[in-house]
Formats: C-alpha cells, structure tokens, sequence
C-alpha cells in the first residue's frame, strides 16, 4: 500500500500530496520500531526497520529531483536518519548528506525550519562522533537558535551534546543553564573544569558512565582531562606566585605531584613529568621541561592558553 502510494506520488508534478507523504513516511518508521520491538520480544530477528529505511530512501529517491516536491526531500532526510541511529548504522547517513549538501538543486534555507532544526541536530550528532568539534558546535549552535524555544525537550536533547562540545572548545556553560534544562549530569564535570579537580571528574564520569555512554558523549568527556590538569597547573603557578613572585614561572615536579596526592591522585615523578610533557605539546602550556632539575620552567607571557574556542590540538 505504501509502495503504491509512493508510485503514484511519483507522478503527480505538483507538491500537494507532500503532507500526506510526511504522515506516511513517519507512520512507516513508527510502526516498524514498533514490529521490531515485538519481534525481539518474541526471540525472533527484528528486520522491519530495515526494511523501512529501504523505503525510505526510495521516497528520498522521488524527492530529490528537479520541481516543488523537493522541498519534502529534508523531512524524509531526518526521517531516515533517525532511523539510521535507531539501527546503529549510521554510516549510512553520509550518501544522503551529500546529496542534501552538494547538490545543487537544493537551497538549504527553502526548507522548512522545523527540518533544518532536526537535520543540524543529526548532523552535529554525527560531528562529535567523528570529534570535528568545530563543525558540531556550527551545526549543534543553528539547531538551538532556531528551535522553537516552547519545545523544552528538544532544547535539551540538542545541549546533551552541544554542552560536551562547548566544554572541548574551552567553553564553560553558566550553571543557569544546566539548571534550567536538568542538566545535572554535567554539573560536577562543569566544576571540576573551574576547580582543576580531577577527581571530581572522574567521579563525575563513573557516576553517569552509562547516560554517557548511551548519547555517545563518554569519550568526548574523558579527553577533558588534560584541561583539568591545566587548570589545576595554573592554580599551583598562582598560588607560588603569591609566596615566592621571583620564581612563580618554575614549578617543581614534587610540587606537582604533591597536588595530585592531595586529590587522592597517586602518581611518582616520571608520570608527572609524562603528564607536563604532554600539556606542553598539546599546548596547554607554554614553557618547557628541566628534565635533571625535575622543573617545569613557564614562559613569562600567557603560559596557559586558552582555547578560544577551538580544540585541544590532536
């Protein structure tokens, strides 16, 4: 029956049944989650999805031609993403990006917002996967600027992931925020950045390793580690700073150390040195190491610097 009514879409020139394609192509992938569901239930191998997502990318097909009905093509686009993350396949999505963004008979901004809205949240999703944080924080921030600021769910669906992203530009959000969206599980790794607490960090991410691991956001959170240890570098440099200005700009690996037993971070003075050397490349600090004199000797200008929005170098 939807096969059929797709045939016969196929041959009408004028948009006017477009809505009707929308209720069928949602309604298509509604009802094989659904009979997928109960096939699992029943001990037996869910294909229905699959088989919906076949469709799909036929009405896509139909779509993505020359004439009115062009602009129905991002609604099916979102429709097979969505299905394409259901199923765990979504490698899949790269054939239909291209078509979407390199094609020259689609001008993104023809299509109705509410599309855009949900193919740029897809689409960030599938940045941070790929940890192209820049082009995730492009698409995640279109995302929550043109969504219907009454749709409170989707606003926090979209900053589960745009948060993560800010905080691996060197982007703290305000604690507002967090608040205001039920954002808790970011609230301790949020503080642990301003405090350069790694331990609360790590607390942090083994109390919501399984929310972080089913968005997907796990590993994007762990790399934030060597900014803690910059912000906690920076404090031990501005508390020496305080008792002994003159040599503020060497830090002692035992110093170091010292800090870390303090927060219950139990490492000797080769993997602190490991560690400095590694903050050093990533440009997380400036100066560098006094291997036979176990010192860290920073440079007299900006010896931490800040991301300004892009991220930590690979």
């Amino acid at each position: 029956m939807c096969s059929a009514f797709v045939q016969e879409f196929r041959n009408w020139e004028s948009a006017w049944a477009l809505e009707a394609l929308y209720v069928v192509c949602y309604e298509i992938r509604v009802l094989a989650e659904k009979a997928d569901k109960d096939l699992t239930s029943n001990g037996k191998s869910p294909e229905k999805l699959k088989a919906a997502g076949s469709l799909l990318m036929k009405v896509f097909g139909v779509l993505a031609g020359k004439g009115p009905k062009r602009v129905g093509a991002l609604y099916v686009t979102c429709q097979l993403f969505k299905t394409y993350f259901k199923l765990g396949t979504v490698n899949l999505c790269r054939s239909v990006i291209r078509s979407i963004e390199t094609a020259r008979i689609f001008d993104f901004e023809e299509f109705p917002r509410r599309d855009k809205v949900t193919y740029m949240y897809y689409t960030g999703r599938l940045e941070v996967f790929n940890e192209n944080f820049p082009a995730a924080d492009t698409k995640l921030s279109y995302a929550l600027q043109n969504c219907n600021p009454k749709r409170e769910r989707n606003i926090r669906m979209i900053l589960k992931y745009l948060v993560p992203v800010k905080l691996s530009l060197g982007i703290i959000p305000k604690d507002e925020l967090l608040r205001n969206y039920n954002l808790h599980e970011y609230t301790k790794i949020v503080q642990a950045l301003r405090k350069g607490d790694l331990r609360l960090l790590r607390h942090a991410l083994q109390e919501h390793e399984d929310r972080f691991l089913r968005s997907g956001v796990y590993l994007v959170l762990e790399k934030l580690e060597l900014q803690v240890y910059q912000r906690l570098m920076k404090k031990i440099y501005i508390n020496q700073k305080l008792s002994d200005p003159a040599r503020a700009h060497q830090l002692k690996l035992e110093g170091i150390a010292k800090a870390l037993r303090w927060l219950d971070m139990d490492m000797d003075l080769d993997e602190v040195e490991c560690i400095m050397t590694i903050l050093i490349y990533k440009n997380l600090v400036k100066g560098y190491l006094a291997h036979k004199s176990k010192v860290v000797v920073l440079s007299k200008q900006d010896p931490f610097p800040k991301l300004n929005g892009k991220p930590v170098s690979s």
